[in-house]
């Protein structure tokens, strides 16, 4: 009962911001993002977080907030046998039927080596691929030439 209170809830926040007036005429580049119910769904509800070099066997916790602009989300990983980190902090500023965009931070300490760190905030991309049951972060490469492969689970 409580997904469906959640559900009309961000249903309501995508229509309010969808149908909120603009002080002034908008340009096409000013057209409010899209955002999807059921993503926006999925990212309240979400399961968790991994980064592959942590592990998927447990995943971290993502925090989901509802702000009177939209929807942000704070994530960590802790790699339980290592110092391996990964934390996200941002807002979401689109989503769709299969992706999100998210502004802000992610970093990686220690993971894949001690040592390593990324860091960037910056406009990040998630989409769902080939049916699986999670966002995966779009950017890949975005480092130091590793692949990093950050899952957000639904």
């Amino acid at each position: 009962m409580a997904a469906r209170s959640t559900f009309g809830t961000i249903a309501a926040l995508a229509v309010a911001m969808a149908l909120a007036p603009a002080s002034a005429p908008a340009a096409a580049d000013d057209a409010a993002p899209a955002m999807d119910p059921v993503t926006l769904e999925r990212l309240v509800n979400n399961r968790g977080v991994t980064l592959q070099w942590i592990g998927w066997d447990r995943r971290g916790e993502v925090r989901a907030r509802k702000g009177s602009d939209g929807l942000y989300l704070t994530a960590s990983q802790i790699d339980p046998a290592a110092p391996g980190a990964l934390f996200l902090d941002g807002k979401v500023t689109g989503a769709g039927p299969d992706w999100f965009t998210f502004e802000g931070l992610i970093r990686i300490t220690h993971a894949p080596d001690q040592g390593r760190t990324c860091e960037a905030n910056k406009p990040w991309h998630f989409a769902i691929t080939q049916n699986r049951k999670y966002y995966r972060l779009r950017e890949f490469e975005w480092c130091d030439g590793l692949t990093d492969y950050i899952d957000i689970y639904f």
